[in-house]
Formats: C-alpha cells, structure tokens, sequence
C-alpha cells in the first residue's frame, strides 16, 4: 500500500519527454500549470537528436492537411491551424538558432539538432516544468479526483494525464506500445499498427539482381496505386530505401504493384531516337548512362533490356524500352519493419479524441498527442509539426 506522503503530486503528468510531450509541457507550464514529464530513457528527445542526419528537419513550411494519413483525414484540421510552421520558426529564431530550407519546404538546423533539443528544455526550464528521466512505469490507474502513476521513481498523481510516449518506430531509442496499452486499458480503440516512412526489402532474383548495387542513387518517380512520390531512390543491400521509397512505402501493402519512372521529366523514346540518330554505333547502356548511374544502366540492360547498337533497334523496340523506362515494375517482399521505420502509422483512434484538444472523450483528464495518434505525416517535417501542433493543442487547455 502506497503511503499518501510518497506520492508527488502535481497538475499534469505527461508520459513521454520526446517533441509533443515537450511542446504540451511549455505550453501548459506558460500558463502556470505545474507539470511534471515522466521519461523512460534516460534523457529526453532521442528522437529529435537523430532526425536530418542530426540536423533535424524540424517542420516543412508547405504543411496542409493532405499530408498526413488517418483513417479521419479531417482530425489534423483544427490542430495544425492554430499552430503553425511560423510559429515554431518564431521560437526557433527567437533562440537565435540557424536554420535553412533544404527543399520542397523541408527546414533544418544549420549546425545541430542538439540545439531544438536545448530550446524546448530552455522553454520548459523557464515555466517551471520537472522532467524526470530514467523512469519507467510500472502501472497507471484511474483515482477519483484523476490518475496515480507507480513508476521506478516513485508515485505521480495529477487531475491531468497526457500521452505522448509516441509509437513503435526504433525500438532501440526506447520505442514501445506502451501509449496503446493505456488507450486500451481505459476503453479505447487502437487502430493497427505498421511501420511506416520505412524501407522497403527485395527477395529471390529481384535482391540478387541490385543488391551488390548497393549504394547506388538515382532520381524517380515512384506510384503505387493512386499515390505518387518524386525523389531519390537508394539501392541498399535489402532492397530499395532513399526519400522516395520511404514516402511511397506508408502507402503501400504486401503484394501492391510499384511502378517506377526512372527517368522523370525525361521524354524517354526522343531521346533515344535522338541517340540512334547521332550515334547508331553506341550500345544501349552507354547512352543510358548519360542519364542513369553507370552501374545501373548496364545492370538494367544486362538482366530486363536486350542491349544492342543503337543503330540495330527499330523504332518500335525504341518505344517499348521507352516505355519500360518510364513504368519499371518491382516487386517489394516486404519492409525493414520499426527497426528502421521513422514513424508508425495507425494508433488512437481520433474517433475518440477531441480534435480541437486532444481529450478523450471515454475518460475525462486523459490526453493522447503526437505519434501515438492515428495521424502520421509524409516525410519531410511534417511528423514533427504534427508532434508541435498536437502538444500546444493539449497544452493550451491541461
């Protein structure tokens, strides 16, 4: 039996000291809240130090709604309205941190991620905010006047409980089910979960045809069913990964068809009728290498393309390799799973959420925010303006 004096006691708890449980925590704690963040690893934020290379690509400037997935494209909405890319840059600047805008609106530290990190424990220092690190949960239950939570570091008990302890991508920096578990031990639904931004693995002669490619880059466009990504495409010794296959990869499922168009705003058949023309003598694979990786190109002609003098390929056979180059199948066996995954897709149900604040609407006190949730962003910043908007959404009413 817990001795009432053991138990510290304070306005709000939040499980989970990564980028909305920070951002929950600074927001309430401006508005005088006591709060205390409760963290298993032994410091906070492991995954804001790892992003961008450890640069952090910490919002995208061109965030809408389209670029988040959940079964209710519409529970975003409210959240990332009231907060915005611009206000997190505000505070960004306002602690004098250097930033830069890699592309298509994605922003990065100009010298570390350490120093997102030192911001928002800045900000909570600042409001008062207690982080207890190194502090494992052993139990979570409901009170009468709110929630007790029995950890290694001692009893917490607050009229407020907020989930932020995020989902199951990179077990390694401390990732667990922990936030469905308590979803589910107080009446809600939690969606399945997969791995998600997470690339993709190749079996039996696809593998064996590019693995010892590895390494090897080049720019695509990628479809799969109704979706379509642009971006790199990177060989690795499994299968396939860079930007464009860990966006098209939280789209797809076993089985699904990929098509790629290796040669994106290339008019494919002019340009080898232009290469017949001027050079009937060279091989195939020569002039593709003009546009693709060398190794590829040969690769490519080597195992799908007959490779022949330009000068011996009628203009049909022109067209079907145009053709070919422009819709190139592959067949992914499966995905590299949350061992590398940057997010995970599903979670919570927001059909019992308050989109507006992120409340339960099954048990009153209890909050859910951040990756936990069934809204899980494109690549490119979007999951951390999500973690940001989603935080100061509970934030402002704790």
């Amino acid at each position: 039996m817990i001795e009432p004096a053991s138990i510290e006691s304070t306005d709000v708890l939040i499980v989970g000291g990564g980028a909305a449980g920070l951002m929950c925590a600074l927001t309430a704690g401006r508005r005088d809240r006591h709060v205390i963040v409760l963290e298993g690893a032994n410091r906070v934020g492991k995954k804001i130090l790892m992003s961008g290379g450890g640069r952090c690509n910490f919002t995208n400037t061109g965030t809408t709604p389209e670029n988040f997935l959940s079964t209710n494209p519409h529970f975003c909405k409210s959240a990332l309205a009231r907060y915005t890319p611009a206000h997190f840059i505000e505070l960004v600047e306002r602690h004098h941190i250097a930033w830069h805008e890699k592309e298509s609106g994605q922003l990065f530290c100009d010298d570390s991620s350490k120093q997102i990190v030192a911001m928002l424990l800045a900000e909570c220092a600042a409001v008062g905010v207690k982080i207890q690190v190194g502090c494992t949960i052993d139990s979570v239950r409901k009170t009468g006047d709110g929630f007790l939570l029995d950890t290694q570091a001692g009893s917490f008990a607050a009229p407020v409980l907020v989930i932020a302890s995020g989902g199951l991508s990179i077990p390694s920096m401390g990732a667990s089910g922990f936030g469905y578990e308590i979803a589910r031990q107080f009446g809600h639904n939690v969606l399945p979960t997969r791995a998600g931004l997470v690339p993709l693995t190749l079996s039996g002669t696809h593998l064996e045809r590019w693995q010892d490619l590895s390494g090897v880059a080049l720019p695509v466009q990628m479809q799969c069913a109704d979706w379509s990504f642009r971006g790199a495409m990177l060989i690795t010794h499994r299968g396939l990964s860079g930007p464009a296959i860990l966006q098209i990869s939280s789209y797809w499922q076993p089985r699904d068809p990929l098509i790629i168009d290796l040669l994106p705003d290339v008019d494919a058949l002019g340009f080898l009728r232009e290469q017949k023309r001027q050079r009937s003598s060279a091989e195939l694979k020569t002039s593709l290498a003009e546009l693709l990786p060398k190794r590829f190109a040969q690769r490519l002609c080597e195992t799908t393309i007959a490779n022949r003098p330009l000068g011996q390929y009628r203009d049909t056979e022109l067209a079907q390799i145009a053709a070919d180059l422009k819709h190139w199948p592959i067949v992914a066996s499966g995905t590299e799973g949350y061992r590398t995954a940057e997010v995970t897709l599903g979670g919570v149900d927001t059909d019992e959420l308050s989109s507006a604040t992120m409340q339960s609407r099954r048990v009153p006190g209890l909050y859910f925010i951040g990756e936990v949730v069934d809204v899980t962003g494109h690549l490119g910043g979007y999951n951390f303006q999500w973690a940001w908007a989603s935080g100061h959404a509970a934030g402002c009413v704790v």
